[in-house]
């Protein structure tokens, strides 16, 4: 998914340079306690004892209720995928307020598209509240909703604002496409918390952390996956079309560092490895402070290429760095 701070073509670097530090993690509780689309979770899925992810928007929990929790496959995956992308489009929630045919003055996405995830929707819906699929499939369904809804939206990789005409890949149909996961062992957990609150009633061996790097809120870049994910009507509110969203504490400058601070003094696991932008609001030396008081403190640096939607005048450079901060905690 286009994904401000994806860590997926980090990735192989992040697990290879975590394995670097605590060897053979095969009996390791992992935790991914801001964890976004789940990529870092996933790659560690089959070569931990258990994965525990956790994030407070609700299109993330869905995708990692998928992704993480689901782990042995669901027989009838390619019937209920059929079934629905059969659908004839309907004008719901998507549509009234999203789409540029209905006179809402928004084209997040095509008129034919935003039907056809009215109509996506409100079937999954149906078959859950009935009964006719269970959990497993109910998430499955939905993060398949949300992946393939996500190619086809009409906008510059965020959805804090639409464009004012369909670019190339909106004016495409949308085709449901399964949003395949990795089977193995029972026993992943998925958490839709707020990770202060949740990292005292969690504990294990590695505890990964990727928050927000700046003042952007997810809640506000990525509300249309929410909408769709939680399909709840509301008043959309100015020019995007915004609801009423969560507001995180690492976005603000006058509170990150205090609970940045108390996330590692609570967590109760032995490895803490922070992934942090050099463009973070708080700075190299600031978390170098905080987290060396708690042990043994190390830093790790890849430079790579900025994300497209960062290519504005904000910003001078095209290249960035990727910070791993490293605690072994005594």
């Amino acid at each position: 998914m286009n994904y401000i701070g994806s860590k997926q073509r980090l990735s192989l670097w992040i697990k290879r340079e975590i394995e670097d530090v605590v060897g053979d993690t095969n009996e390791k509780i992992f935790c991914d306690i801001f964890a976004g689309t789940g990529i870092v979770g996933r790659i560690f899925k089959t070569s931990v004892k258990k994965v525990i992810a956790n994030d407070v928007e609700f299109y993330s929990f869905v995708l990692n209720k998928n992704y993480i929790e689901n782990h042995e496959p669901i027989p009838r995956s390619e019937e209920l995928i059929t079934k629905l992308d059969s659908l004839e489009g309907r004008e719901g929630f998507v549509y009234n307020h999203y789409c540029l045919g209905s006179g809402s003055g928004r084209q997040y996405f095509s008129d034919e598209n935003g039907k056809k995830i009215d109509a996506i929707r409100s079937e999954i819906e149906k078959w859950h509240l009935s009964g006719e699929i269970d959990e497993r499939e109910y998430y499955f369904l939905l993060a398949s909703l949300l992946e393939s809804a996500d190619k086809v939206a009409n906008t510059a990789s965020v959805y804090g604002a639409f464009l004012k005409q369909l670019k190339k890949s909106a004016r495409k149909p949308m085709t449901l496409e399964p949003a395949l996961f990795e089977t193995g062992d029972n026993g992943h957990k998925v958490y839709r918390d707020d990770a202060n609150r949740l990292i005292k009633e969690i504990e294990g061996d590695i505890l990964y952390l990727d928050p927000p790097y700046n003042h952007r809120q997810y809640g506000a870049n990525y509300h249309i996956l929410n909408t769709i994910a939680e399909y709840k009507p509301f008043e959309p509110r100015g020019k995007s079309g915004l609801p009423e969203y969560y507001k995180s504490n690492y976005c603000r400058k006058r509170e990150v560092a205090k609970n940045f601070d108390q996330l590692i003094r609570d967590a109760k696991f032995k490895y803490i490895f922070l992934s942090y932008n050099n463009e973070g609001l708080m700075s190299e030396n600031e978390i170098k402070e905080i987290m060396s008081q708690y042990g043994q403190y190390s830093l790790l640096k890849q430079e790579y290429q900025r994300y497209k939607a960062d290519n504005n005048r904000e910003y001078k450079e095209e290249k960035t760095y990727e910070y791993l901060h490293i605690l072994i905690k005594e």
